[in-house]
């Protein structure tokens, strides 16, 4: 018999494609147009927030002011900021609590749970989504009002927490339909509960998704504006968006004092999306699931 013979050499080499990346000037020039929409504003609000008052309404806004000064801000840290932030803080911490509590055995049940009767409920569940604060917030107002929660933190948190949950359950579902169905029948023929699935194995196959819901029920509660107008009335309870009708009055408004205010309060939920963009975007991009 005749055997074939091997050649000896080197492998051959692949030859590797090369992509050439054209040039997109339209793309470029949208990215650069909505730079400038998202830079201007920011630029305008500093530059005034460093400007004197009798000087905030006369000018050009774009131009740099002549004599900065820092008043404005000292105006704000010591019109009662730090007890501002403290309450948002307060807030945000505990709607994300909720949430989180909530939302992910929620999520997992409605991955998990392959009947009718779990699709209806996860369904009806995100109908949510499409009700909006402001068409219930009067039955709201007299549900807390018949529980004596009114002009409390907890008014503003129960609310919050309940329309950040729709939102929040899509995404961790999204999530959690993208692990693996042999790691649950591998921890299945191991013995593991559904409990321990959930907490060794779901929970931290989804990171992702319980990092956009942290920032996005955060971003609700720093930023809300209905409920705590609504639901609180004295100065104990109040929040950041409220405190800025502290530079309203009768007479006028203190428009630097007002746009230092919105800088200092803006601060740390920005410092927060640098942190955590990537999550916030990977798991946004999950919400779809397999």
């Amino acid at each position: 018999m005749k055997t074939e013979e091997r050649p000896t050499g080197p492998p051959p080499t692949r030859r590797r494609r090369h992509w050439t990346k054209r040039a997109n000037p339209v793309a470029g020039l949208g990215s650069v147009l909505w730079l400038a929409v998202v830079i201007v504003p920011i630029y305008a609000m500093l530059s005034a927030s460093l400007t004197s008052q009798d000087k905030a309404l006369t000018g050009n806004p774009l131009t740099p002011p002549t004599s900065p000064t820092l008043d404005n801000y000292n105006t704000v840290l010591n019109s009662g900021f730090g007890h501002l932030l403290s309450n948002t803080a307060i807030v945000a911490v505990a709607v994300v609590a909720i949430v989180l509590t909530l939302s992910v055995p929620l999520a997992y049940v409605a991955v998990r749970t392959r009947n009718r009767w779990s699709g209806m409920a996860f369904r009806l569940f995100l109908l949510g989504v499409a009700i909006p604060a402001q068409a219930v917030v009067v039955p709201l107002y007299l549900l807390i009002a018949k529980l004596d929660l009114y002009d409390s933190l907890l008014a503003v948190i129960l609310p919050t927490a309940a329309f950040a949950m729709p939102v929040s359950v899509l995404v961790l579902v999204g999530t959690l339909r993208d692990v693996s169905e042999e790691l649950y029948e591998a921890m299945a023929l191991d013995g593991a509960s559904p409990q321990r699935m959930l907490f060794q194995l779901a929970i931290p196959m989804a990171k992702g998704g319980i990092s956009t819901v942290v920032i996005y029920s955060a971003l609700q509660a720093w930023n809300g504006f209905l409920f705590p107008l609504i639901f609180t009335q004295s100065d104990g309870p109040r929040v950041l968006t409220l405190g800025l009708f502290n530079y309203v009055s009768q007479f006028g408004v203190n428009i630097p004092a007002l746009l230092a205010s919105v800088v200092l309060s803006g601060i740390p939920i920005f410092a927060v999306y640098l942190v955590a963009r990537r999550a916030l975007v990977g798991g946004l991009m999950g919400v779809g699931g397999k």
